[in-house]
């Protein structure tokens, strides 16, 4: 097992594209971390440098004890599992599952093994005998993932592997890479644009934009306490809420005003906001922490907001609700007991012990 040390590394393109910029990160030994981001961001890139299928352009990336710039993919003890697959069409699983150890001249009582054991674990015993077009998508990723494990490396890298897979199939195999990842107890770095792949399988996130780095951290503290109001904004789904206006001071303390909607600020973040008096600011809230004020009102906060209820989304276990203000859009998470009235005013309540404010030129977050 190894872990990756991927330090101040850049990549840029003969045309000067420069598609990663500094990248900066530790894989510790059977960690598994997320690379996420928006298309193009530079984090599929990333780990084709890691593989060796890119070359680097500047700094440096270790595997285990070695320097691994200018060392072959395959001298690399790493294994990687491709968006598309990547099967050999003309072989039977068995043997696009043994093809590497093949290559390797490993003894035929020994492939054997290997395979057998792979495919138990995977569940697809019973497919070695067919080939990759008789297979449905989820049976073609587990084949894939067959033959990395096979090979026993140090580090499995991930390239967007279940993109091609419907929702359902999806949630399926991230529960059984997660499963995969404690049984083997490998190192792993998994690339996705997908926000919740990244939340629920990561130990430690990557959130990459335009090739920079933006946060590292554990996936709650990403989504609790963002650097920045990208991150705020990628993390989460629904999306976190961005209401755009001032802060004021008044004999109570601080508030947050975008000409309509007023709200007091929690006297704890005094001294995080002194400088901001009658500056631009972003006031993130999550849709969580907003509340039908008829149904579920916070004692600790009894103001209340006028909202128009435009589109409520029934999802069974809550409603989505979209509002209006005079100035915003919301979207909110409401408890499935009680719908609100669709095309009316609603009042509704904002948890203000869960805001963010973000700096509005800089988007740096302030509390």
């Amino acid at each position: 097992m190894a872990q990756v040390i991927v330090n101040k590394v850049n990549k840029i393109y003969d045309n000067g594209f420069h598609a990663v910029k500094d990248a900066d990160f530790i894989a510790k030994d059977k960690e598994f971390v997320v690379l996420v981001g928006p298309s193009g961001c530079g984090k599929t890139t990333t780990l084709r440098m890691i593989a060796g299928l890119e070359d680097i352009s500047g700094g440096e990336i270790k595997i285990g004890e070695r320097v691994v710039n200018n060392i072959a993919p395959k001298d690399r003890d790493i294994a990687m599992v491709f968006q598309n697959y990547a099967l050999y069409p003309h072989m039977t699983i068995y043997d696009n599952m043994a093809f590497a150890l093949k290559l390797r001249k490993e003894s035929k009582s020994e492939i054997d093994k290997k395979v057998k054991d792979a495919a138990k674990l995977l569940g697809i015993e019973s497919l070695l005998d067919r080939k990759p077009k008789q297979l449905s998508g989820g049976q073609r990723q587990r084949v894939a993932l067959g033959r990395a494990i096979v090979r026993k490396p140090s580090v499995f890298l991930f390239d967007e592997p279940l993109s091609n897979l419907d929702a359902k199939l999806r949630v399926q195999m991230r529960a059984e890479i997660i499963k995969l990842h404690k049984t083997l107890e490998t190192t792993m770095i998994y690339v996705t644009h997908d926000q919740v792949e990244a939340m629920t399988m990561a130990d430690k996130i990557v959130v990459m934009k335009d090739g920079i780095i933006h946060q590292i951290d554990s996936p709650l503290n990403l989504y609790n306490k963002p650097v920045n109001l990208f991150v705020a904004g990628f993390i989460g789904s629904p999306a976190i809420n961005q209401l755009i206006g001032k802060i004021v001071k008044n004999d109570d303390g601080f508030c947050f005003t975008d000409g309509d909607v007023n709200l007091k600020i929690d006297k704890e973040h005094d001294l995080a906001l002194k400088d901001y008096v009658n500056k631009d600011v972003v006031l993130g809230i999550r849709p969580e922490d907003i509340y039908d004020s008829d149904y579920d009102e916070l004692a600790e906060n009894p103001e209340k907001i006028e909202a128009y209820c435009d589109i409520v989304e029934p999802m069974g276990n809550e409603f989505v609700v979209f509002l209006k203000t005079k100035h915003a859009k919301l979207t909110a998470r409401f408890d499935p007991k009680k719908m609100p009235k669709i095309d009316e005013n609603i009042k509704i309540t904002i948890d203000m012990k869960k805001v963010k404010i973000f700096d509005k030129e800089s988007e740096l977050s302030l509390v």
